[in-house]
Order: C-alpha cells, then structure tokens, then sequence
C-alpha cells in the first residue's frame, strides 16, 4: 500500500498533543499504524473510531487510504468515510483529571450533548 504524503495537509489533521500521545500508544501496542474511521452509533448518529494497525492488512489496502500525518504516525481511512472525516483536527487534552481524543469535524452538523457522537 502506498502512504499518501502531503505538501500542504493530509485531509485529517493531528495536533502536536495528539501525535505524542498515538505514538506512545502505537510504541506500547506495536502498532505500525492507526485506523480511523466511524460507527453509526451514539444518540447523534455516528461515532469517532481509532484502532491501532499491526500491519498493512488486506481489508486496509483495499479499501483504505494511507495517510502520513505528522511524526512517522500513519492513518488509515476507509475511503468511503473520507467524505464524512476529511478536514478533522485530532487533538488529545487533558481536562481536570481527564485525558482524551478530541475531534473537530467541518462536516459534522451536530453533536449530542455529551460529545461522543455527530450528525453530518
């Protein structure tokens, strides 16, 4: 599989924060790369998924596109959910005693109230 690079941006976006704490995760669990994608789910619709990718797997090459977003961490996207995901910021933030992922969607209409799930 071919991993896309970008001179200007990748079509999903990582902040420093992010890409530190993804590495160290992908270090822990061996992971080669990250999938990113969506579930229809959630009281809004649908749901942020990231899993971690040990290999280049077949399902990925098929039917997923590779992206090198900053700092050697390379994402996997369905190419079918590009529409609904391109443009995202990930962000990892620390609020009180709380850390998690943080996701900024141009495409997503709505969230519900608790931030776990989007409309678009």
């Amino acid at each position: 599989m071919t991993v896309e690079t970008y001179s200007n941006r990748p079509p999903v976006q990582m902040t420093q924060a992010a890409l530190d704490h993804v590495r160290g995760q992908m270090s822990k669990n061996n992971a080669a790369a990250l999938r990113f994608g969506v579930n229809k789910s959630g009281c809004s619709g649908y749901m942020y998924v990231l899993d971690f990718v040990d290999e280049a797997q077949q399902q990925d090459a098929q039917a997923s596109q590779a992206f090198e977003v900053g700092d050697g961490v390379t994402i996997y996207i369905d190419s079918q959910l590009l529409p609904i995901l391109h443009g995202t910021r990930i962000d990892y933030v620390t609020e009180g005693l709380n850390a998690c992922m943080k996701f900024e969607n141009p495409n997503a209409q709505g969230e519900c109230g608790c931030g776990e799930s989007f409309t678009v």
